[in-house]
This record gives structure tokens, C-alpha cells and sequence, in this order.
């Protein structure tokens, strides 16, 4: 398989500064280039582009997936099992509200992974996930 190239996202925000801190702080990330409207981050080796356009901001629909209402709209990525479990810990004791606590799903089935959602300071879902075997993550 060809290694994979950063993914580019960009999604509204509300304000800048609590923004800058849930995701360099609490989640780690390098901060880019900003301004007064927008602000990049290298997220897990990705550019994300967060833009203050309260407008844009809704909370995002749900869909059953194993029992569980995960978001429709959410973004997010998949880490290595250990540094999945690394991150929960850390949101645990920074005492984010998860969606979805972090769990197990498809426990036994093909896919399983590691999950969790949670929302960012402006309600946008995330969920991060990992596999003990990469190759369930396109496993049908």
C-alpha cells in the first residue's frame, strides 16, 4: 500500500482562543499559521483549519452503530492501541464528557477497535479509535 498523505480539513469554530487550547493542550497538537478568523493544526500528522463562523455550527444528527448514537458528522483519527489508551486516560482526568466513554466495539466481530466521541469547546464530535490489527480498519 502507498503511504498515506495528510488529510486537509477545515470546520467552523466559535471562538479561537478556547479552540487553541482544547486542541494543543489537551489533545496535543502543534498550532500553524493563523489569524484573527482561522487557526492550522497538525493534528496526529494532518492539517486541520478551524474557522470562527458561528453560523456554520450545529450539533450533528445521530445514527445507531452497535447500540450506540454516534454523531454523523464527526471527524477524528485512528492511533496506535496503546496511545488510544494514553488519550482516554488523559481526557478522563482532564474530566472531558464523552458522547461515547471510550469502549471496546464490534467486541469478537471483524472491525473491532477502540472508540470514543467527544465534542470540542464549539460542538464538533470527535472520535478517535485504534485496532490491536490495522488490518480490521477496512475488514468487511
Amino acid at each position: 500500500m502507498q503511504a498515506l498523505q495528510p488529510f486537509h480539513l477545515a470546520f467552523p469554530i466559535r471562538d479561537i482562543e478556547e479552540t487553541r487550547t482544547f486542541y494543543q493542550d489537551l489533545l496535543g497538537c502543534e498550532i500553524g499559521r493563523s489569524s484573527e478568523k482561522w487557526i492550522d493544526f497538525n493534528f496526529f500528522g494532518h492539517q486541520l483549519s478551524a474557522h470562527v463562523k458561528l453560523e456554520e455550527l450545529a450539533l450533528a444528527e445521530a445514527n445507531q452503530v452497535d447500540g450506540q448514537k454516534v454523531p454523523v458528522r464527526h471527524f477524528g483519527v485512528v492511533l496506535e492501541w496503546e496511545d488510544w489508551h494514553d488519550l482516554a486516560a488523559r481526557l478522563k482526568n482532564h474530566q472531558v464528557k464523552f458522547i461515547i466513554e471510550p469502549y471496546i466495539r464490534f467486541k469478537g466481530e471483524v472491525g473491532e477497535q477502540a472508540t470514543m466521541f467527544f465534542l470540542d469547546p464549539s460542538g464538533n464530535a470527535l472520535e478517535f479509535k485504534a485496532f490491536q490489527d490495522p488490518k480490521q480498519i477496512f475488514a468487511k
